[in-house]
């Protein structure tokens, strides 16, 4: 088990690049199986979860190239269904949440899937109905093996379009639909999408391979089914998650950073949030400049009251910043309840920051109220288990402010979504030794 060891009180100073985004990576590697045709996939981040996604791709007959540090060349003409039945696949998928993703272009292309109950972040409960259901509703059936724990997906002909309401704007739920409906037969409505921009530039990538879409960046998704994909070229955008970060990062520690090349317009309400923590943010051509801040003062609503800040779907505020958001608030002037609605487990984390000094309320498992110090005392060091991927960069950002040495065990769920985060953070300040 690797861990980070963090001499605190550094700051951070220079410009750092955002990686590739890691949700949009997932779904486009995965619609690569939608053709036989090479596709070209740009910017693609070196983190764990995508590798492992790229390996297993191959495993299942996927052709992959790496020209050159960030692009990939996929080409899916030589595919193996039999690979699906066997433990190394189901062992491989498990630990991969994305795999789910893997459902809607196998059965929509070849009439079959199989996939595990999937892993990923321990954050509380992620139903799978969104996806099952709807997959039925395309007219594919789908089994559960006790013994084994898998799903077993089946279409004995060509899926059919029909009327989709989704019970909830889920961003896999509504990637694996999309993926499902462009090659099914007829017309397919998907209402109550997501529209975030991950699930934005699945359906550019599906349009420009030929699919016929319409309703990009609604919730009303109209697909009309063709007989065959081609084969296209797509970049990924800047990872907003991480952009994220680093802005949290820049103010935790008050220092001045550049964040290059960010893709501002696809930011939608994320610095506005952070402003109303009290942080500084400069847009420039398309890069975030955070000032250097010695203190900064959470807002409050109009009335006077304090400030709530909760997660939504798109264009709302995305629930993989809540855990840095709450972080950054622990050393502000003035308070804010911090309210994840998505999942009843991503805010025990908290109890670490407890105890480095922090002074948060849990109210319940969604809700958290968070007194900043107003800089009056760094938190303290102390030894943490990163648990997922969103709680794993908080707890860096608050050993980067913590007095002393910290240590965070467990950090492959960092390294999951964050590509070299200790050697990038070095090069601009901060002491994190990987051991």
């Amino acid at each position: 088990m690797s861990s980070f060891i963090i001499e605190g009180g550094h700051k951070l100073s220079g410009e750092i690049f955002p990686q590739g985004s890691k949700n949009e990576a997932l779904q486009v590697i995965c619609a690569v199986l939608l053709t036989s045709e090479k596709v070209t996939i740009n910017n693609v981040p070196n983190i764990l979860d995508i590798n492992n996604l790229i390996e297993l791709l191959k495993n299942i007959g996927v052709n992959v190239e790496n020209p050159s540090p960030k692009t990939y060349v996929f080409q899916s003409d030589n595919i193996d269904l039999n690979y699906l039945k066997t433990n190394d696949f189901l062992k491989k998928s498990t630990f991969l949440r994305g795999s789910i993703m893997l459902i809607g272009p196998l059965v929509s292309r070849f009439g079959y899937a199989i996939v595990p109950k999937p892993g990923g972040d321990k954050i509380g409960r992620r139903r799978l109905d969104v996806h099952f259901k709807s997959m039925q509703k395309l007219g594919a059936t789908f089994t559960y093996d006790i013994k084994r724990h898998t799903y077993k997906i089946k279409s004995k002909s060509k899926l059919h379009g029909t009327y989709i309401l989704l019970e909830e704007a889920s961003v896999t739920g509504t990637a694996n639909v999309l993926m499902s409906s462009v090659l099914a037969k007829g017309k397919t409505t998907i209402y109550n999408a997501a529209c975030e921009p991950y699930i934005q530039q699945l359906t550019k990538m599906l349009i420009a391979m030929g699919a016929k879409i319409n309703g990009l960046a609604s919730n009303l998704l109209t697909i009309n089914g063709i007989e065959q994909l081609h084969g296209c070229e797509h970049t990924i955008l800047p990872d907003m998650i991480e952009v994220g970060s680093f802005i949290g990062m820049a103010a935790m520690v008050a220092s001045k950073l550049r964040i290059k090349n960010v893709s501002y317009k696809n930011l939608g309400i994320i610095p506005k949030i952070f402003q109303r923590l009290g942080i500084i943010i400069n847009h420039e051509a398309d890069d975030i400049i955070i000032q250097e801040q010695e203190s900064y003062t959470i807002d409050t609503f109009i009335d006077g009251s304090i400030l709530t800040i909760s997660d939504a779907p798109w264009p709302g505020l995305t629930p993989d910043l809540i855990s840095v958001l709450l972080v950054v608030a622990t050393q502000a002037n003035g308070s804010v309840l911090i309210h994840q609605k998505m999942f009843e487990s991503r805010l025990f984390f908290v109890d670490k920051l407890i105890d480095m000094g922090a002074q948060i309320i849990l109210c319940d498992p969604h809700r958290a109220t968070v007194i900043g110090s107003g800089r009056k005392y760094n938190l303290r060091a102390t030894t943490m288990i990163s648990s997922d991927i969103r709680s794993g960069i908080a707890m860096l950002i608050a050993a980067m402010n913590a007095s002393g040495i910290s240590e965070i065990h467990d950090i492959n769920q960092i390294d999951r979504g964050y590509q070299e985060i200790d050697k990038r953070l070095n090069k601009l300040g901060a002491k994190i030794k990987r051991t």
